[in-house]
Order: structure tokens, then sequence, then C-alpha cells
């Protein structure tokens, strides 16, 4: 499998937007295309793209807030899940990051996801004894 790795471009957004569907990532309350428009549009911010012959595979979304690195939208198409597009893309998220002077990453999973959960285990992420608090602002 040749997979290359690139950084999105505004013409892959509904692409992405569909992978990011056939994943499950995308929830009602959240506007997949304005994440997207929105880590293209800063440059503390990406949107890492696994490619095959042209065909976006994977992806996965990265951003450093001045304190940690944090993780979105990784995705892997179902049929290419098995053949380690998302350790790639992890380990290029890790890289993105240290380029930039980031000394943590950190990530959300949910709470009932377990298969998502013992792949970042896997990758040597530990789970953190934090209470995730939020509140809409839109």
């Amino acid at each position: 499998m040749g997979i290359t790795i690139r950084v999105a471009e505004p013409a892959d957004r509904e692409s992405l937007v569909a992978l990011w569907e056939a994943a499950g990532l995308t929830r009602p309350w959240n506007d997949p295309r304005a994440d997207f428009d929105m880590a293209l549009g800063r440059d503390r911010s990406t949107i890492l793209l696994a490619c095959e012959n042209k065909a976006v595979s994977g992806s996965v979304m990265v951003g450093f807030d001045g304190h940690r690195g944090w993780v979105y939208y990784l995705a892997v198409a179902p049929e290419k899940r098995g053949f380690g597009i998302g350790r790639m893309l992890m380990l290029e998220a890790e890289q993105w990051l240290k380029a930039i002077g980031c000394p943590k990453i950190q990530l959300m999973v949910r709470g009932d996801n377990n298969v998502a959960r013992g792949f970042y285990a896997a990758l040597g992420y530990d789970l953190q004894d934090v209470v995730t608090l939020g509140r809409r602002l839109d």
C-alpha cells in the first residue's frame, strides 16, 4: 500500500466530510464543514491526509493551543482499516506538533468507544485523570 501524507486543501472539504461521516465521527451539534474551514484557516492547526493514488484514505486534524497539542477527527476509511494508516497519521500529527514546539499531545475519546481507546493505548497514550467540561458558545 503506497500511502503518502499531505496537508488538506480547501478542495478536500467535501470528500473529507464524507470520510468523517463514514467513520462515524460527526455529530448533529457540530458542523464538520465549519471545523474543516477553521482548522485550515489558522496557523496553529492543520488537517493531515493519508492518500493512496490521490484518493483520501484517512485524516487527522491537529492543533496547538499554546499549551497542549490536540487531535481531532482521526479517521480511516472503513475498508482501509487494519493497515496502519491510523498509526501513520498519529505519528505525523505528533511530528507536526513537535516541529512547532508543542510539549504534550492530548485527545478526547467518547467513554464508550472501546475500539478507539484500545487503538490509542496501543500507541502509548495513557488515560488521563481529568474531567472534561464544556459549554456551547454558538
